[in-house]
This record gives structure tokens, C-alpha cells and sequence, in this order.
């Protein structure tokens, strides 16, 4: 058994059924959140799933991270496959009382993780060159993407300024990041679940700087002139179930 699986009274429903097929350690994410209403974000999301609000406001989503661990059940990590930065670029929304995170795209440097998640998650992966380290007690994070036509980038540093905590129920950090499933289309248009499982998310208030309009701009989108809310999480470890129609 997976050691998350030892903790799942903290879900909002049921694990789901049949064998996890993936397993993954999400490491030094950033979640950098602005207030964007939700009339706004309609366009972007498939009218099956209702975009998700808290006190009168949905969110837009930027997360910087890296990923290790990468692989698939029963396969070991592999060397030079398994572990590599990430950027994700993400909305919230529900299905069935099931909230869940509706992403808008996900960079990777890895040509074989962009690939196999295209193929297998149908999800908006592209390459990118992404660079990450350490930077006093936080990091550095510079990514941009390949081959768009137009230059699609993110800059940020960011660092921890307290100590990790779970976040409370109802709260706004709990809407934000305690969700344990993805929502896609296939190649015929069915929408998907992905059902994920981790511990509570360490939370920690954290502080920094970061340039998100490169990422935004080609879906149409701006940011609000306002700072957006930051938290850092050192790191999580995840099992990830095959998607299945809704």
C-alpha cells in the first residue's frame, strides 16, 4: 500500500475504486492565486462543469514546482525520466459535488512526461525550458515555453516565511488547494475525472515576486493589479488513478 493511502479521512468522498496507476513527490510549489470572476473564465471551461467560487469570486492558479518520483505501477523511477520541473496554469471547478481543478495548460522539460501525459491524461502539456534553485531559504523559477509562437514565460522567487500548516476546513486555502481530482476532455470531447489522493497539503504563508502575464495572455486572460496570495509547500507525495469518463 501506497503511505498516503493510510490517510483518507481528510477526503471529501470515497477513494475510488480499482488500483492507483501512478505515483509521483510534488517538491517546492509555489501557489500563487488572483481573483479573476467567473464570468470571465466561462469561456475557458466546458459548460459540463461549474466554475467554483468563494465569496463571490473565482481564482486563477499558477504553480511553479518540480516533480519526482514519476512512475508508473508496478515500474521503478527511471533515471533522467522520473524527476523534472513543472508549471501549472489552473482553474476550479466542481462536477457532481466533485470539486476538482480544470487546468489551462502544464509545461514540463521533459519530452517524454509532455508525451505520455498528452496520451494517456489528455491533458494541455507543452515543452519548456524550465529552471529552478535554490535561492537563500527559496528559490529562483524561470520557465519558457517551446515553440509558441509568441514568447509564453514565467518568472518568480519565492520563499517560505512561516511554519506548515494544514488548512482549515472551510477556509479559502482549503478551496484552493484540497482538491483530489482533474477534469479534461478526450479526443471525442467526453469529459474526464482524474482522481488523486495525498495527505493534507503542508501549507506554509509564504513570500516573493512573480511575472505570470506571459502565461496568461494567450487564453485571453489578465491579471488583477492586486498581490496575489502565496503559499509554499515543501513537498507531497501523490498516487493518481487512470481517468474514467464522467
Amino acid at each position: 500500500m501506497h503511505p498516503s493511502l493510510h490517510h483518507t479521512r481528510h477526503r471529501p468522498w470515497p477513494l475510488p475504486a480499482g488500483e492507483w496507476s501512478w505515483r509521483q513527490r510534488w517538491c517546492d510549489l509555489l501557489f500563487a492565486h488572483w481573483p479573476v470572476p467567473a464570468a470571465l473564465l466561462r469561456a475557458l471551461v466546458p459548460r459540463e462543469l461549474e466554475i467554483d467560487q468563494f465569496d463571490g469570486t473565482s481564482w486563477v492558479g499558477v504553480v511553479p514546482f518540480r516533480m519526482d518520483g514519476v512512475s508508473r505501477r508496478p515500474f521503478p523511477d527511471i533515471p533522467g525520466l522520473s524527476a523534472f520541473p513543472e508549471l501549472n496554469l489552473r482553474l476550479y471547478v466542481t462536477r457532481d459535488r466533485r470539486p476538482g481543478v480544470w487546468f489551462l495548460s502544464l509545461d514540463a522539460t521533459s519530452a517524454v512526461a509532455v508525451w505520455a501525459a498528452r496520451t494517456f491524461f489528455h491533458l494541455p502539456y507543452h515543452h519548456a525550458a524550465i529552471d529552478i534553485r535554490p535561492q537563500g531559504p527559496g528559490f529562483r523559477y524561470r520557465a519558457e515555453r517551446f515553440g509558441a509562437r509568441e514568447t509564453i514565460r514565467l518568472e518568480a522567487d519565492y520563499a517560505p516565511v512561516g511554519p506548515p500548516t494544514k488548512a482549515a476546513a472551510g477556509s479559502l486555502e482549503a478551496f484552493l488547494t484540497e482538491r483530489y481530482c482533474l477534469y479534461t476532455l478526450d479526443s471525442a470531447g467526453a469529459l474526464l475525472r482524474c482522481e488523486v489522493h495525498h495527505e493534507p497539503w503542508p501549507l506554509q504563508p509564504a513570500s516573493g515576486s512573480i511575472d505570470a502575464a506571459g502565461l496568461v495572455a494567450p487564453h485571453g486572460l489578465s491579471l488583477p493589479a492586486v498581490p496575489p496570495l502565496l503559499h509554499f509547500a515543501r513537498g507531497i507525495d501523490v498516487v493518481v488513478w487512470s481517468p474514467r469518463r464522467v
